[in-house]
């Protein structure tokens, strides 16, 4: 049965979304990792979009094929791809991404990872047509733009990137089931011009090894659009509220209580990325966050059922 399964009276949904379709368990951005997903049951599932020279759109977290994830003719890569936006839909389906190389420090932060050898990357076309054979009505989509300002090459523009999403996103009628989010601010505004009627979640990090805000240099960032967090006080929410933001989508080593609290005052929801440890889960649901996305969707379920919150109910797929 597709549906919430409540597990008290006063139970309220938390989102459950599933990394990736559940990059601990099945390899990331696949059909078998969404179908994955499915099985636990999530309330979303996280996915990133590439952009083929053909203008089909796909399922890939990274501009090229990468050696720790990707083999081709049976063997690994020895080094990254050609950009996906330079090759033909055909030509990415050759690349077999159903492993973790295991020689790769990548492989050994996933020792769960279950393999799917043989798998291809999927459409976002395909990854629609997965969820409406296992007859789920309710879960929705966080779909990634993975769009650079700093490296144009590697993409199609901000417009013309949006455009490829929207179309496929209006041809499976999955408008009201979708979240598009990015760091990249640009492309958020396109689709808000574009898509009303589409939920905007927006990309914040301010790490050393991941830096969207830039708040240590003058001026605005690259990636929000013109917005200079200096003219919000600091304040992350105030900017994306100005934006015309939806949802504030957070590195969740970045929020506090006081921050999520004067976001949803704003009108914002809060969703945090990417928690894996049972414990932080559970300060973070009681800090207020409306969502959560994980590798690990099978333990961000248990928590939410072990602090009788509400869970969706799980809708098992094949992927084959």
């Amino acid at each position: 049965m597709v549906g919430m399964i409540g597990l008290s009276s006063t139970s309220q949904a938390l989102d459950i979304q599933g990394h990736r379709g559940a990059r601990g368990l099945m390899p990331e951005n696949t059909l078998p990792a969404f179908a994955k997903a499915l099985s636990i049951g999530v309330t979303t599932l996280e996915l990133d979009l590439a952009v083929t020279k053909d203008l089909h759109v796909v399922v890939s977290h990274n501009p090229r094929l990468e050696p720790e994830i990707a083999r081709i003719n049976g063997n690994w890569l020895q080094q990254s791809s050609p950009t996906i936006h330079s090759m033909t839909l055909e030509t990415v389906k050759t690349y077999d991404v159903g492993r973790l190389n295991p020689t790769s420090k990548y492989a050994k932060r996933y020792p769960d990872q279950q393999p799917a050898d043989g798998t291809s990357v999927p459409t976002l076309g395909e990854v629609f047509e997965l969820v409406n054979r296992s007859a789920n009505i309710l879960v929705r989509f966080n779909i990634e733009v993975k769009i650079n300002p700093e490296k144009p090459e590697l993409t199609l523009t901000p417009t013309e990137f949006a455009e490829a999403v929207l179309k496929v996103i209006r041809h499976y009628k999955m408008e009201n089931r979708t979240t598009i989010q990015s760091f990249d601010w640009r492309v958020l505004a396109v689709v808000q011009k574009l898509a009303p009627d589409i939920t905007t979640s927006y990309l914040t990090a301010n790490q050393p090894w991941l830096s969207n805000l830039q708040t240590d240099l003058p001026g605005p960032s690259p990636w929000l659009n013109g917005f200079d967090l200096d003219n919000f006080n600091g304040s992350t929410a105030r900017a994306i509220k100005a934006a015309g933001g939806a949802i504030w989508s957070s590195y969740h080593k970045e929020v506090s209580a006081e921050s999520i609290k004067f976001a949803h005052e704003l009108g914002l929801l809060v969703n945090v990325w990417t928690v894996n440890e049972p414990d932080r889960m559970r300060e973070l649901i009681k800090m207020g966050v409306d969502g959560i996305i994980t590798d690990y969707p099978d333990r961000l379920r248990m928590v939410v059922v072990e602090l009788e919150l509400a869970v969706p109910a799980p809708t098992p797929v094949s992927w084959e």
